[in-house]
């Protein structure tokens, strides 16, 4: 039984032609910036990006900019999810302190008091999980985007915990710092520009 043969479409002059084998590709014009694509890929990659044609041909990995930008729906509804999972669990947390609390005023303010924790906790968690090898709170990887620097990297907990930070300056005043990403290329609020980060997507089809 002979092994399976992959085979590759690529790009040329903007139009998707192949397939071909892997030998055929060195007698093609095939650049490092070529997108490729072989069975079992959602979409194109560039060329240096597949580890067998940077043996065949000579090419060195490069890191790319990244080109596609979370919208600010995608990052609304990222940080609605978050906060419901946030609440979820305090309110989890609030009815298991009642079994040891009897009296209802008391279970008001045990309530209330705990609240102000909220942003607290939110802050925290998006620091770690932004800064984490995912790149993503849960609300990010559920609508598919994460957190880089201007180079598509993974940030530092240092300038995660910089960049929630500087969401103050996005809120105030009257949120113009998130509504300022409409005016941006790079769909940038006023707190990635200061911590130099980018929220980003997987390219499109």
């Amino acid at each position: 039984m002979q092994p399976e043969v992959t085979e590759y479409t690529v790009v040329i002059n903007g139009k998707p032609e192949g397939p071909y084998q892997l030998a055929q590709l060195k007698t093609l014009d095939v650049q490092p910036g070529t997108f490729i694509r072989k069975p079992g890929m959602d979409d194109y990659k560039e060329a240096h990006e597949f580890p067998e044609l940077r043996e065949l041909l000579g090419f060195r990995f490069q890191k790319t900019a990244p080109q596609y930008f979370a919208s600010f729906d995608q990052r609304l509804l990222a940080s609605v999810i978050d906060y419901f999972f946030i609440t979820t669990a305090y309110v989890l947390v609030i009815l298991l302190s009642f079994i040891f609390i009897d009296e209802k005023t008391q279970r008001i303010l045990v309530a209330l008091a705990g609240l102000p924790l909220l942003p607290v906790v939110k802050f925290i968690y998006s620091s770690v999980a932004e800064s984490s090898e995912k790149q993503a709170t849960i609300g990010k990887r559920l609508v598919n985007i994460k957190v880089s620097d201007l180079g598509g990297n993974r940030i530092s907990l240092s300038s995660a915990c910089g960049r929630n930070a500087a969401k103050v300056f996005s809120t105030a005043p009257f949120f113009f710092g998130y509504l300022y990403s409409f005016l941006n290329k790079k769909q940038q609020c006023f707190h990635d520009i200061i911590a130099n980060t980018l929220v980003i997507k997987d390219r499109l089809i």
